[in-house]
């Protein structure tokens, strides 16, 4: 008798096998966005001080971070929880909150983990489509049932790199019941520049308990192959930490996540090369009569007729 799988996790797409590029090295990952200045240097220090320590498991509270995070957007640290990535977060949240045949609301067209973590519970993800490449809050609000559970907003939506405004947003978030707990996405959010992008730790500060933030080091602080992510949810962080591994962050990243908060000229210096380059390579499609998404993040999405076409071309 073969072993039983779960038939909703045996349908999901299994993830590509891994491949080497030109003189066997890794191939450029585009879809990745990132940081071509590297990690923080002041995190490079850090973690290399820190190598001789390494028989030690890490502080499995990540204190000193948490503490750091929190003083930032004036919260307790006690609001703050930890992931091996945002992602890793993603799938903790999925898994504290969706039963099979629950729903969640998301944009179709956003960060493509949200589908794949909401499926992999046996959830139903609804997905609701973009308009001029930015979510419908309006229609998500709609979609929303007795049956939903989560709703995912990325803002700055991945892939487009298209925002919602404060207004708007708080709308949203006033439309959605109590019970449905809203995960706004901020993984690029060092990036932006809108005079009105939502502001959402006082929202938190002020009692709203059905809201998380999501927020990385990977993008701006350059820190992805640490694997470190966090998020702002006071009311629901004691619930949520019991779905957490114990050691889930390692002590490396915890370190260098550390020293990248206080590394202002790192950080000045990635938004510079990210403005200018996003400006050139913007000029660029254009003159070859490519239509660019207005975007705040440290990417350029283009409209194409043949996007399977072009991504079989390039790959």
């Amino acid at each position: 008798m073969p072993i039983r799988k779960k038939l909703f996790l045996q349908a999901l797409s299994p993830a590509p096998p891994p491949r080497l590029g030109p003189a066997g090295r890794p191939p450029i990952r585009m879809v990745a966005n990132e940081n071509p200045l590297g990690p923080s240097p002041r995190a490079v220090a850090a973690v290399q001080a820190a190598l001789a320590e390494l028989h030690r498991y890490p502080d499995a509270g990540g204190v000193a971070l948490k503490h750091a995070l929190a003083a930032r957007v004036q919260l307790a640290p006690e609001s703050v929880m930890l992931g091996n990535g945002s992602d890793e977060l993603i799938m903790l949240i999925c898994h504290a909150m969706l039963r099979e045949g629950d729903e969640a609301v998301l944009a179709h067209g956003s960060f493509i983990s949200y589908v794949r973590r909401i499926q992999a519970q046996g959830a139903i993800a609804r997905q609701i489509p973009l308009r001029d490449m930015t979510h419908d809050l309006p229609a998500m609000a709609a979609a929303i049932t007795p049956n939903t559970r989560l709703v995912f907003v990325c803002n700055p939506n991945n892939p487009t790199g298209t925002t919602v405004g404060e207004a708007e947003l708080r709308t949203f978030l006033d439309q959605v019941p109590d019970e449905v707990l809203v995960v706004v996405d901020e993984a690029y959010i060092e990036f932006v520049t809108r005079p009105d992008f939502p502001d959402l730790p006082p929202l938190i500060r002020a009692g709203r308990d059905n809201l998380l933030l999501l927020r990385t080091f990977a993008k701006i602080h350059g820190l992805a192959g640490l694997r470190l992510g966090y998020a702002f949810v006071p009311e629901l962080i004691a619930y949520l930490e019991r779905a957490r591994p114990v050691f889930n962050v390692n002590s490396l990243a915890q370190i260098a996540g550390l020293a990248a908060l206080d590394d202002a000229e790192h950080l000045a210096r990635s938004l510079a090369h990210a403005a200018h380059s996003r400006t050139v390579l913007s000029e660029g499609l254009r003159a070859v009569g490519l239509t660019v998404i207005p975007g705040e993040t440290n990417f350029v999405a283009v409209a194409v007729a043949d996007d399977q076409g072009l991504a079989a071309a390039l790959a």
